[in-house]
């Protein structure tokens, strides 16, 4: 499924790939998470949550982080508890990044292509709202892959958006939300 689902409350975000090849470097993904207010809706997030970063309210929380992709299932995941946002948090964007893109073989940039066995999984409870791979952004080096927003009534609703960015982390963290 990856069509609309209205009335979410707490989501899970999972994040999974294949260890690099021996004596090469590390696959490392993060998954970042932005939050956006009523008044600026694709600009600035009022949080971004990612490795190394909280979010101050508690809603989303980095339950496991790899930086190797090493072990069994999903490698990272990720919470966001939407019916505890703040009422002036209207749209949550979720992404992947590849950290240290640059140390792809041959000096060349590592993108969703070079990584084997990628996929994510989103769900609500033990419901699968959507998941998928990154085929269709193999060339990118970051992606956004979920969008929640809150309407006027207050329910939290999903879409699908799997959009390839190629940029580096920094950037990709300051333009995720901007206008397609």
């Amino acid at each position: 499924m990856s069509g609309v689902r209205k009335g979410l409350a707490k989501v899970e975000f999972a994040l999974r790939w294949d260890p690099s090849p021996t004596g090469t470097p590390a696959n490392d993904l993060d998954i970042v998470a932005a939050v956006f207010g009523a008044e600026d809706l694709h600009g600035t997030p009022v949080q971004l949550v990612h490795f190394g970063s909280r979010s101050p309210d508690g809603t989303i929380t980095l339950n496991r982080d790899s930086h190797t992709g090493q072990g069994f299932g999903f490698d990272e995941v990720m919470t966001i508890e939407l019916n505890r946002m703040a009422p002036a948090s209207s749209r949550v964007l979720v992404g992947v990044v590849i950290q240290n893109a640059e140390a792809g073989a041959a000096g060349r940039t590592k993108t969703f292509a070079d990584i084997g066995g990628t996929g994510f999984r989103i769900r609500e409870g033990h419901a699968d709202l959507a998941q998928g791979d990154f085929a269709a952004v193999a060339s990118a080096t970051a992606a956004t892959v979920a969008e929640f927003t809150r309407d006027a009534s207050g329910a939290w609703s999903f879409e699908l958006r799997l959009h390839g960015f190629e940029v580096d982390p920094e950037v990709f963290a300051r333009t995720m939300g901007a206008l397609r």
